[in-house]
């Protein structure tokens, strides 16, 4: 008995002996592992992609909008009887979007690659029904640019200063345009910009006398250049555009085929004032021939009214076709112009108010005031009567309150007004006002 004993004595004494040695040889506290480390080369909210030397950032915002008298995200309607108790005169939306921005350091400069997702809900539309959306989805290295992405030529930002869906201007920003530049830095904050461009988001139509669509198949991409500065005081640039202005080859008993150039010219300033930390002023003027949206990217047909007998109409063609004096016909390009500006003032870090009008002007010669008679006015023109051109001008002003970062709660309220078309036919000239509530939550840094 006293034999086992001493054996299990032993035994129990040789086990704590070796878990002993065995504890001896952990350590006593994993050092902290470091998963996700800061970048700091692109400014704030970038880090490096575990394992890798790409430096990503994730954002994006959440908004919810009630719009009155007006399209969602405030555009205002271009077709619709306003006193028609048909017309939606509210109408909702709610968008959300993330954003990935992937930074990487190469001998050649930065590697960069942006893509933009989200979803948009509009009247009635949930589930399975909701649509996507993305304006931005691009690559950018040693100065080049290519994919969708905002067009050269545009300048001034929409919505540095209101909530609306632009009509006049050139701005793209909305829903992006797909892009193929370089952009050379030339020292001093000058850089010099040629994009080609896509054609089809800068067509509106050619009017042949028939309310055709006679764009034919593109051939070659809008061609864009511009010249910008860009320093302390705020910026400016010059730019320019060539488009193609290709008929399908119609009327159909003539089959004529046109291929023209039209083209636009423009400027644009901004200036950051020293008054107030965020405060800035900025406008933009553009002239085009044959290539209306770098007037207005919002252009469309207007045809507005105020009962059945109260009606406004402004046309929006590049091109009409015209008969010749020798039997045949001929494309005439359509001229116009337009400004933008706008000013925004910070009262206090939760408050700021913002003011912003836009005057546009669409001409069309007297040879295509004729032609349009048959199509938009439904009928030949009074004797003498040659009043296609038109005027359409806005002017609002926005209120956002922001009571906590990175939260705003903004108000935006505009007058439009439409100089009609052919008043000599019995149009009117057309005014109304929209307004807009909006809720929105950014969570990018």
């Amino acid at each position: 008995m006293k034999m086992v004993k001493s054996l299990l004595l032993g035994a129990a004494a040789g086990l704590v002996a070796v878990a002993g040695a065995q504890a001896a040889d952990l350590p006593v506290k994993a050092k902290p592992v470091q998963y996700v480390k800061i970048c700091s080369l692109y400014g704030a909210g970038f880090y490096y992609m575990p394992g890798t030397d790409t430096c990503i950032k994730v954002g994006g915002f959440v908004r919810a909008e009630m719009n009155f008298n007006a399209g969602n995200s405030f555009n205002p309607f271009h077709i619709a009887d306003l006193d028609s108790r048909a017309l939606n005169f509210e109408n909702t939306r709610a968008r959300g979007v993330a954003t990935f921005d992937a930074r990487t350091q190469t001998e050649y400069g930065t590697l960069r690659s942006y893509m933009q997702l989200g979803e948009q809900a509009d009247n009635g539309v949930q589930g399975s029904g909701i649509n996507t959306y993305s304006s931005r989805i691009f690559i950018q290295w040693a100065g080049f640019t290519a994919g969708l992405a905002v067009s050269f030529f545009d300048f001034y930002s929409t919505p540095a200063y209101s909530n609306t869906t632009n009509v006049l201007g050139s701005d793209t920003g909305g829903h992006g345009d797909t892009v193929f530049a370089y952009t050379a830095q030339l020292g001093g904050g000058f850089s010099a910009t040629i994009s080609a461009e896509d054609t089809t988001v800068r067509r509106t139509l050619i009017e042949d006398g028939a309310g055709h669509d006679p764009y034919a198949g593109r051939q070659w991409p809008d061609v864009v250049a511009n010249l910008r500065i860009d320093q302390a005081w705020g910026s400016a640039q010059i730019m320019g555009a060539a488009h193609q202005v290709r008929t399908a080859g119609f009327p159909v008993d003539v089959a004529e085929e046109f291929d023209e150039v039209g083209y636009a010219v423009g400027a644009g300033i901004k200036l950051n004032l020293p008054w107030g930390t965020g405060d800035s002023v900025a406008a933009q003027v553009a002239w085009a021939k044959g290539a209306l949206k770098y007037v207005g990217d919002g252009l469309s047909l207007f045809d507005i009214q105020h009962g059945p007998t109260d009606e406004g109409i402004g046309p929006v063609f590049d091109a009409v076709v015209v008969p010749t004096a020798g039997g045949g016909t001929d494309i005439d390009l359509t001229e116009g112009w337009s400004v933008v500006a706008g000013a925004d003032h910070h009262w206090n870090s939760q408050w700021k108010t913002s003011i912003y009008g836009t005057y546009g002007e669409i001409m069309y010669s007297d040879e295509a005031s004729v032609a349009l008679a048959t199509s938009v006015v439904g009928g030949a023109l009074a004797a003498g009567a040659t009043d296609g051109d038109w005027k359409f001008w806005q002017v609002g002003s926005r209120t956002v309150w922001s009571p906590v970062r990175n939260l705003d709660l903004s108000v935006d309220v505009m007058y439009n007004h439409l100089n009609t078309a052919f008043a000599a036919e019995g149009f009117q000239d057309q005014g109304w006002w929209q307004g807009m509530f909006r809720v929105q939550r950014n969570f990018y840094p």
